[in-house]
């Protein structure tokens, strides 16, 4: 199990949750990726379509909305956007209803 600052037994980890059509798109509701450091939120993306490869994932992730912690990132650039050990980042694809 991590602690506060993403690190598992000495490793740094940036946790991806996924919600509602992601969730079903990656057959779970979160990964924990292995990280050197700082990562972008694209390579982080990347990360996530290696691991996740069908198109139905790769479909999902372009039409989600990206928090980085609770910071709305969608209409950055993902190459700018920095992820860091420790931090969630959410996934939250379009949905119906209210």
């Amino acid at each position: 199990m991590g602690d506060a600052t993403g690190r598992v037994q000495g490793r740094e980890m940036v946790t991806v949750r996924y919600w509602a059509g992601a969730r079903a798109a990656a057959g779970t509701a979160e990964d924990r990726f292995d990280v050197v450091g700082e990562v972008t939120l694209d390579g982080l993306v990347a990360l996530v379509l290696e691991r996740h490869p069908d198109d139905r994932m790769a479909r999902t992730v372009a039409v989600c909305s990206v928090l980085v912690g609770e910071r709305p990132v969608r209409s950055q650039d993902p190459a700018t956007v920095i992820v860091t050990p420790g931090d969630v980042v959410e996934l939250l694809p379009p949905f119906a209803g209210g």
